[in-house]
Parts: C-alpha cells; sequence; structure tokens
C-alpha cells in the first residue's frame, strides 16, 4: 500500500474552525522558498521548453474557471496556469481537488466538485493505454511490481518516489517537463525532509560517475520523457472518446480470494439523477452455493473508467468500491472491487456482453481419477432441458447424469475412470467450447500458497487493522514427475489446514506468539497496534512468520506450502481521496465516492 501523506504547516482559523492558509514566516527557510517558488504566478507560467503553452489543454468548462480563476489563471488560448499541462485519473484529479481545499483555501460545494472531477478527468484524463500498466494503483491491489522492468525505469528514479509513495502513482500522470519540475518543487517544499531521503545528492558524486546530476533532476528528465502532456495514444483517444453505451444484462465471473470463483449476472441500466449507471448484480460462490445480491451506481469517466459503488440489502458495510475498465468494443468491463481499512478485501470481476448464450466456466477444474464428483457449468443464456450427451468431458471422463439444467448452471454427475489420461482436456456444452479446462490427475504433489508474500498490519487500538487473505492451489507434478516445470497441472482452489510457523530471523525469535491469528477460512487478523507491555523491551506486535497450508489428500498423502507473511505497523499518514472519514472540513462527506456518492 502506498504510505499517505499529512499536512505540514497548516493553520487553522479558530473563529471558523476551518482549514486556513499557509501562515507567512517572518524569514524565508529554504522550504518556504521553495512553496513561494512552486505556487507563484511567474512559476506557475509555462516557461518555454519542449513543452511550450501551445501544447496545453484548453480548458473551456465556465463551472472550473469559475472556482479556480482565482489562482489559476487563464489566457487568451484557453490555458489555465497548471491545470492546461497535465493528466490524471480521477482520483488524482480528486486528490488535487482535496489539495487545494486543505491547503490553498479554496471554497467548493460538494456539487461543484463532483462537476469538476468530471470535466477534468474526461478532459485531461487518460488513454486507456496509458492507464493499463498502472491500473493496479487504482484498483488498490498490493502486488510485486517493478517499474525498472514495466518501464525499463532508472533504480535511481524509483528511489526518488518511491521513498513516500508507490510508484504507481507517478505513471498514471502526465505532465509537461515544467510540470514535473514544479512537482519536485511542490514536494521539497511541503515535505523538506524529502530531500535527505532522495531527492539530492549530499556530497561529491561517487568516483568515477559519469551522470552528476541530483536524483531529482534525473527524476525530471525521466519523467517528462517517459511521460509527458502529449501523447499518440491521448489524440487517439480523445478523438473517439464518447460515452459508452453499455445498459443490458451482462454475465459476470470472477474470483474472491479465500472464497473461490464467482458466476452470476450484472443488470445495467441508464441513471436519471447524476449518476451514469445504476446496477443490479446477482451472483454465487461456485465452492459453497452461496448466494449475494447488491444494488449499486456508477460513473464512466474519460469513456472507459468505470467508478461505482455497490451494497447488499442497501448495508452501508457491506459496500463494495468499483475500479473497473470498460475495453474498446463496449463488450467486456473488467477490473476490482474491494473493501476494507486497507483495501484488502473484494473479488476480481470481468463483465462480459451477450445476447446470446456465455459460457463462464468450470467447477470443480480438476478430477481425480477413479473418482466422481457434480462438475457445475456456469454461464448466462444457456439452453435449458440439456441432458448427459450435451455435456462433453472428454475421454476417460463419464457423464453419468445432469441433475439441473436451466440459464445459468448445467450441474451433471461424472466420474473419471482409472485408466482416464492425466492432463487438461477441453469441455463442450451443447457444441460450444467452456473456458478452462477440466483436468485429470493422480495425486497432488505440490501446495502454492498465495500471495506468496503477504503484508498485514497491527490495528484495533489507533487504528484500523490491515488483514491478509492467503488462499492455496494444488498442483500435480504432470508425466515427468517432476516439480515446477511446464508440463505441471493445475488443479486449481483446494481446501487445506493453516497453521502459523515462526519465521526465524534472530535467536530466540518469538514473533509467532504476538504478531496475531490465521484462521481456518485462511484469513489472518493482526493483532492490537501499540506497545505492548507483554513483550521484551515493551516492543509492539510486529514481527515475521509463515503461513503454511497442510492438504490431505484421500489416499492419505501430506503435502505442505507455505508463504511469508510480515506484520507491520499501521499506515499512520494516508492522502487518498476514497476515504470517506478523512475527507477536508469544507467538503461534505458524499464528495469522496466519486460516482458513488448518492
Amino acid at each position: 500500500m502506498s504510505p499517505g501523506r499529512g499536512r505540514t504547516g497548516s493553520g487553522r482559523n479558530p473563529a471558523s474552525g476551518r482549514i486556513g492558509p499557509l501562515s507567512p514566516p517572518v524569514a524565508l527557510t529554504q522550504s518556504a522558498l521553495l512553496l513561494c517558488l512552486a505556487f507563484s504566478p511567474a512559476a506557475s507560467a509555462q516557461q518555454p521548453g519542449a513543452d511550450t503553452a501551445s501544447t496545453g489543454i484548453p480548458v473551456t468548462d465556465e463551472t472550473l474557471i469559475a472556482s479556480c480563476d482565482r489562482c489559476h489563471a487563464v489566457d487568451d488560448d484557453g490555458m489555465m496556469t497548471r491545470v492546461s499541462y497535465m493528466r490524471k485519473t480521477p482520483e488524482g484529479w480528486q486528490q488535487s481537488i482535496r489539495r487545494m481545499v486543505t491547503l490553498n483555501d479554496a471554497e467548493l460545494d460538494a456539487e461543484t466538485a463532483r462537476d469538476i472531477v468530471r470535466y477534468l478527468s474526461d478532459n485531461h484524463g487518460l488513454a486507456p493505454e496509458e492507464l493499463r500498466p498502472g491500473r493496479f494503483e487504482v484498483e488498490r491491489r498490493l502486488i510485486d511490481w517493478s517499474y525498472e522492468e514495466s518501464h525499463e525505469g532508472d533504480d535511481d528514479v524509483d528511489r526518488v518516489c518511491s521513498s513516500c509513495h508507490s510508484m504507481g502513482r507517478v505513471v498514471i500522470q502526465r505532465r509537461t517537463k515544467e510540470e514535473w519540475d514544479l512537482l519536485m518543487a511542490m514536494h521539497r517544499g511541503y515535505y523538506p525532509l524529502s530531500d535527505t531521503q532522495g531527492f539530492r545528492r549530499f556530497g561529491p558524486p561517487a568516483p568515477g560517475a559519469t551522470d552528476t546530476r541530483h536524483p531529482m533532476d534525473k527524476a525530471v528528465a525521466e519523467l517528462s520523457g517517459k511521460f509527458p502532456l502529449t501523447t499518440a495514444a491521448w489524440t487517439s483517444w480523445s478523438a473517439t472518446m464518447r460515452p459508452p453505451r453499455l445498459a443490458g444484462t451482462w454475465a459476470l465471473k470472477g474470483h474472491d480470494p479465500g472464497k473461490g470463483p464467482i458466476y452470476g449476472t450484472v443488470e445495467i441500466s441508464e441513471a436519471a439523477d447524476g449518476a451514469d449507471f445504476t446496477t443490479r448484480v446477482r451472483f454465487a460462490y461456485a465452492r459453497s452455493g452461496d448466494q449475494v445480491e447488491r444494488e449499486g451506481r456508477a460513473i464512466v469517466y474519460t469513456g472507459y473508467q468505470w467508478r461505482g459503488r455497490s451494497f447488499e440489502g442497501g448495508d452501508e458495510a457491506a459496500g463494495l468500491r468499483e475500479v473497473m475498465m470498460v475495453e474498446r468494443g463496449w463488450n467486456e468491463i473488467n477490473g476490482r472491487w474491494f473493501a476494507g481499512d486497507y483495501d484488502e478485501f473484494g473479488p476480481d470481476v470481468t463483465l462480459l456482453r451477450g445476447d446470446g448464450p456465455v459460457l463462464l466456466g468450470l467447477h470443480p477444474v480438476a478430477l481425480r481419477s477413479g473418482s466422481s464428483a457434480t462438475v457445475t457449468v456456469h454461464g448466462m443464456n444457456l439452453p435449458t432441458g440439456l441432458g448427459a450427451a450435451d455435456l462433453d468431458l472428454g475421454p476417460g471422463v463419464e457423464v453419468v447424469s445432469v441433475t439441473r439444467s436451466d440459464s445459468e448452471v448445467l450441474a451433471a454427475e461424472v466420474t473419471a475412470s482409472d485408466d482416464a489420461a492425466v492432463g487438461a482436456r477441453d469441455v463442450f456444452l451443447a457444441g460450444r467450447p467452456v473456458p478452462g479446462h477440466l483436468t485429470v490427475y493422480g495425486t497432488v504433489d505440490r501446495i502454492l500458497v498465495t500471495p506468496e508474500a503477504g503484508m498485514a498490519r497491527l490495528g484495533g487500538g489507533a487504528f484500523p487493522k490491515g488483514y491478509a487473505q492467503f488462499e492455496a492451489t494444488a498442483f500435480s507434478d504432470g508425466p515427468d514427475g517432476k516439480p515446477e516445470t511446464d508440463d505441471d497441472l493445475n488443479l486449481g482452489f483446494v481446501d487445506v489446514e493453516w497453521s502459523m510457523e515462526e519465521y526465524s530471523a534472530i535467536f530466540d525469535d518469538d514473533d509467532i506468539e504476538y504478531v496475531g491469528t490465521l484462521g481456518a477460512d485462511g484469513l489472518f487478523q493482526p493483532a492490537l497496534d501499540g506497545p505492548n507491555p507483554e513483550r521484551d523491551g515493551l516492543r509492539n506486535n510486529v514481527g515475521d512468520v509463515w503461513a503454511v497450508a497442510t492438504y490431505r489428500g484421500p489416499d492419505g498423502n501430506e503435502v505442505r506450502g507455505r508463504a511469508h507473511l510480515i506484520v507491520t505497523v499501521p499506515l499512520y499518514m494516508r492522502w487518498e481521496p476514497w476515504r470517506v472519514q478523512e475527507m477536508p472540513l469544507r467538503l461534505p462527506r458524499r464528495t469522496s465516492e466519486m460516482g458513488n456518492e448518492r
């Protein structure tokens, strides 16, 4: 998770209780001088260079101009200082509005803020190709991602930015070189410690160094080259962009970590009161059969960025934020729905449009030779009244009977013969291919626990807890009998017994006694935050442990897998626009949820 930021040096008006402007110091310190430079009219004006005023994006929205021209002047060509020279996601623009309200005394009501975010996201946004490499940031995924590998980025540039926040926040912005310069100045002004944390090189260059620039200067040069304001992708997308036509019934498939695959439908309707769409969601967990119904609302920014929120039974506590991409052609929408104080819960989802039959998947995805099971095929608009002859699972697997056949599910009792060939085989329903495979296997040889490196945060006292959800996937070694080779067979999600073991880092390591508990469902619940008087040295409950999964097969074989779990401190400072409880005083609660506020 990206660390947020706190407010530095802002004052409050004691009479109004509102956040006031920065008070001028008697003498300008280095930090104050940088702030003056960053926000002075001279600095705000675009200077001649590779990206000049002619490369900016004109601002035509009267609401934006009327709300912001006190600080951001508009010239005769419609260029607004600062604003015309950057592009961001809806979250990025909302973060900017929060900063203007909190630190620069801008006055905006909720409706105006929503309108401005909408305009800027549509007209100063990102093309789908620009967002895709960094979409993990807006989808709030805790993943192992490398700027160096994904963008052939310089490791020094990575350190400059990721010392305080995810590089994902950087790669989903586009700016002129002057704007990247001003952004760097703003960071140095608000957070003077950033100079010593990596912005500047203190002391002479290393002997033999060919590049003697300060890290921040290297960063500006690289970022302005890799992420410029003007790109072919944005030129193309802004020409074709239009409101997507999404009304209709969509098939849903997804995976909820710890719970397994989900299948269902989503009815999308055009809204009439501020949002773009309303939704009615029905899905079932394939493993348990549990049914879920949700209702929600959504806005689509920039022609493809779905931002919504749905609730189960109207319960606010059961709300899920929806961050998805509408793919070109308007036949697929995919992304993540999530909740939790650290956005750690929720499924990955894909919506597929289809007027005819839509086949989504199979459960279970593996069958042991010589065994029987109930196999279900999930979809939408499936033909009904099908029989055993309509389901083809390949050689060696007999469909004994069909126990259910309706428009969403076909369930059949099947048996794999003792001599059924080991391997994955295609599945057909009424002559149509079902996505995925049914894998026949002999033994479970390996268990993979994911995430392989998990992180949880202490909480429950002064700060909320950050949970970690683990799950286990089984593998068979395949025909060559060797693990982790190309012919290994993925047997899918399996039930295991969960436990913890000490991750020994020092002598007499005792982390396992204090960090928290791992439940039978693979959900790790961290311990209380703050110093623990029962722990040596009055330490808090941080530590490292192994999350261990033990699989016991029907033939008595036992297979274990494990993942590294780091239990760390809460995220003490956060600056994230979707955090309702952290919105600035002048913006009402609803403004924090773009497209989900009503």
